[in-house]
């Protein structure tokens, strides 16, 4: 390990790096397929790979790296869990401008390793390094999601010329404050408390009085069991816009979701990552005042009215956290699919209940003229089919023309799951609560393990069930 020592970097250095040399080449435009659209480019690569247990083996896995001029910025170990003779090792490259080096030292590693014991992780989408048994990087323990969290689309004061507050210099610099605080957020940190302006709070407290008025007839049950819940435990009031530290804690207390300070819009496949954590990444700043009723990206009335009442919901809960495991390691045309069930379901989602149509989506949920056209007859509503909706085009700046009705979110869930089942990758991925990791299943070792646990649960149930009819 000593011999390869020079070739790591901090990876963070380096980010912070490509981020001053960049500037603002990274900041894009809407897509037209999603809210949270997908515009970095990262030049990091992840490759796995397991060896014996033998003198020197590391240091001969290393050495097509070194050959090969790979600059390696992280490596950690651990040992393989089926076969305790082999250690598993996972090693970060930049790749900046090196693609044909470091499909060649793939190759190599290959000859060492055997093909079956190394697997590239990457979010390039060079088709030189994609092959059958590589898929794209995902998180894997909670704290990764610190990876991609600054890898944003636009970064505090840059608004569109379009944008409410393009001309407000005072809101432009509340705007880089609050994306400041998201940026230098790390996992396992408290949210930091703002104080929010008297004109910031006027519009939210526009925003709430308004919207409040249409919940009781307008929201699903789910939603009404929950709200007057956040008036009471999170400080849910006209006057007062609740701080997401207080808000996370609830969250979790309720169904173990927790939310994250985001500094701007995060591509499809980061965000929908962090859902199968349970991690949702919020934002903390206001829509400008001059359009209370309007915003062109998602803002703290939009997280905290919209999206966290559903979030305290085990069943709504559960079925984000399916739409964001489904999204690990799924290829790029697979993010879209998803990115566009998200949409439609968790922004823009409607219910049957009691025989009446009901909101459960956050952009119906947060916006006054949404909330009354998607229980209205004014627009289309079809029935919840995953295949439909993943190929259907959907307006972003513009009341939505259709709505896709779910029966439940049990049986949304289900479905959800039976369609994700399609996704071309080679494993299965389950989330660990006690850890908050994502557990590949792709061995029958996995399998067993995940028998085994599954076993104890059926024997407490069972138990359960015996003294219920005692």
């Amino acid at each position: 390990y000593n011999e390869y020592k020079s070739y790591l970097r901090d990876p963070r250095t380096m980010e912070a790096k490509r981020l001053k040399k960049d500037g603002d080449a990274n900041a894009g435009k809407p897509s037209k397929n999603h809210s949270y659209v997908d515009t970095t480019k990262s030049d990091q690569v992840s490759v796995v790979f397991s060896i014996k247990n033998h003198p020197s083996s590391l240091v001969k896995a290393l050495t097509p790296f070194k050959d090969n001029s790979l600059n390696m910025t992280h490596i950690e170990s651990r040992p393989l869990a089926e076969d305790p003779t082999k250690y598993k090792f996972l090693v970060n490259l930049d790749i900046t401008d090196a693609d044909k080096k470091f499909e060649k030292a793939v190759k190599e590693l290959r000859t060492i390793c055997t093909e079956d014991c190394v697997q590239v992780l990457t979010r390039r989408k060079s088709e030189t390094i994609i092959q059958k048994n590589e898929v794209p990087w995902f998180p894997i323990k909670i704290a990764e999601l610190d990876r991609f969290a600054d890898q944003i689309l636009s970064y505090g004061s840059e608004l569109e010329a379009d944008h409410p507050g393009f001309t407000d210099e005072v809101y432009r610099q509340r705007r880089k404050m609050f994306a400041d605080i998201a940026y230098n957020y790390r996992h396992g940190q408290p949210i930091p408390e703002v104080q929010y302006s008297k004109d910031e709070l006027k519009t939210w407290s526009t925003i709430f009085t308004k919207l409040s008025t249409l919940f009781e007839t307008h929201a699903c049950k789910e939603f009404r069991k929950v709200w007057p819940l956040l008036k009471e435990n999170c400080n849910y009031t006209k006057d007062t816009i609740p701080q997401l530290q207080q808000v996370s804690q609830f969250l979790k207390d309720c169904t173990g979701f927790t939310l994250r300070p985001v500094a701007g819009l995060l591509s499809s496949r980061d965000f929908l990552a962090g859902l199968a954590f349970r991690v949702f990444h919020s934002t903390q700043y206001i829509r400008h005042g001059a359009k209370p009723f309007y915003t062109p990206e998602p803002d703290v009335c939009h997280e905290l009215i919209g999206h966290v009442p559903l979030f305290c919901d085990p069943e709504f809960a559960a079925f984000s956290q399916e739409i964001g495991l489904a999204s690990l390691g799924a290829p790029d045309e697979w993010i879209e699919k998803l990115a566009t069930l998200y949409w439609f379901t968790i922004e823009f989602g409607v219910c049957k209940e009691d025989g009446c149509l009901k909101a459960y989506g956050a952009g119906c949920l947060s916006s006054i003229e949404e909330l009354q056209n998607c229980v209205s007859d004014k627009s289309k509503k079809l029935p919840f089919d995953p295949e439909t909706i993943a190929v259907t085009s959907y307006p972003i700046t513009t009341i939505q023309p259709v709505y896709f009705v779910a029966p439940s979110f049990n049986e949304a869930k289900r479905k959800l799951r039976e369609y994700s089942s399609q996704i071309p990758r080679p494993f299965t991925v389950h989330y660990n609560p006690y850890t908050q990791a994502v557990e590949l299943i792709n061995k029958r070792s996995n399998c067993l393990k995940m028998t085994q646990d599954l076993t104890s649960e059926m024997k407490t149930l069972e138990d359960a069930v015996r003294k219920l009819e005692d």
